[in-house]
């Protein structure tokens, strides 16, 4: 049995220790500057990235912080200076830095590792090694997230477009719909001038609503009557044109509500294909979400039919380790139930822990799951 010491004395230390003792086999460079790890047979303390060989876990003392580690009488690592940032770290920071200056310019990966001082290749790698995205997608993520501070704001659509770094309203047009999920006018005004139909289907779990606009889903969740989803839908699109057209979302609906079907052989589900040749994961989607929820839910797509993880294995799948409350909050926000399987994220323990359309809903999808055999 592993065995771990530390300056926390919390009942939850033991837990925290495991997670951080991961962290030092896989010289997790993630997790330096979050704890340092000491060693009481040589009284060397190091960051969690040291290329050093690990010691046995018995021997290990994990702190905070270097003052905390020194305080203790143990001495930093030569190899890998501890006190002193990562050189990736700061220069990942520089490149961070240079991107949220120059928003307003199509940066190319060429002209931001030049920047750092290194290959394009090795920079990329390193860039989504710790950040978790690439430098692209980290660029385009602060200009929606500036782009939605300003249409929050008394400026002008036009006015916003500019603001955020985006050189034309076309290219604005072109890249915030799959992150907003709607067009800027739209998500500013409560889905106002977004067309959306809507349908309600009786499931084993109860009514499930459906709601799309041409893009795809923008709504599944479950109710227990047509009325109340009815009204739910209409108080968050306040303003989109919403009807009821059960013949238009017919093909859609079917799709889905193959996924709620109990037993249902595995041959025709292997690898989340649904009867029928469709895959679960490429049912189209219009949800609004931040770029963080938007890396969430992408996960939760890919954890298999029958299967579950926890919120910190989302976490760690995504390159935000400590962001395990921020994963139970995307998960918790996902506006497409079923579609995007929220019900297969558990607590750490395997207990079901939260699930916003009930606990006895999130039950039975997983037992009807894993019932499926081949």
């Amino acid at each position: 049995m592993q065995t771990f010491s530390s300056s926390n004395n919390s009942n939850s230390s033991n837990n925290l220790n495991e997670e951080k003792w991961t962290q030092v086999l896989s010289r997790d460079i993630k997790a330096d500057g979050q704890f340092v790890y000491a060693v009481k047979s040589t009284g060397i303390f190091c960051r969690p990235s040291c290329p050093s060989r690990r010691p046995r876990p018995e021997k290990v003392e994990f702190f905070d912080s270097p003052e905390q580690a020194r305080k203790a009488g143990y001495r930093p690592c030569r190899r890998c200076t501890p006190e002193e940032r990562s050189l990736q770290v700061q220069k990942v920071e520089a490149a961070r830095r240079f991107i949220d200056e120059n928003l307003d310019t199509t940066l190319s990966l060429d002209a931001i590792s030049r920047r750092v001082g290194l290959s394009p290749f090795h920079f990329q790698r390193m860039f989504k090694k710790i950040v978790g995205i690439s430098p692209r997608q980290y660029q385009q993520a602060q200009r929606t997230s500036k782009f939605k501070s300003a249409l929050h704001s008394d400026a002008r659509i036009t006015d916003a477009i500019y603001d955020a770094g985006y050189g034309s309203s076309s290219r604005a047009y072109e890249n915030v719909p799959a992150q907003l999920g709607m067009t800027p006018s739209e998500f500013r005004g409560n889905g106002r001038g977004a067309q959306i139909r809507y349908t309600i289907l009786s499931t084993v779990l109860g009514k499930l609503l459906l709601a799309a606009t041409p893009r795809g889903l923008c709504s599944v969740r479950f109710g227990e009557s047509d009325a109340v989803l009815a009204r739910d839908l209409r108080h968050e699109f306040s303003a989109a044109a919403i009807e009821r057209n059960d013949r238009a979302l017919e093909a859609i609906a079917q799709q889905v509500g193959r996924l709620l079907e109990p037993g249902s052989p595995a041959r025709a589900l292997r690898a989340g294909v649904i009867a029928g040749g469709v895959n679960a994961a490429q049912i189209p989607l219009d949800i609004q979400g931040t770029a963080f929820q938007q890396l969430v839910w992408n996960a939760l797509r890919q954890i298999p039919r029958g299967k579950t993880r926890s919120y910190s294995d989302i976490a760690k799948a995504i390159g935000k380790p400590r962001a395990v409350r921020a994963v139970a909050s995307a998960c918790s926000s996902n506006p497409v139930a079923v579609v995007v399987p929220c019900h297969r994220v558990v607590g750490k323990n395997g207990n079901l822990a939260g699930y916003r359309w009930g606990m006895k809903r999130k039950a039975a999808l997983l037992q009807s799951e894993r019932a499926e055999t081949v």
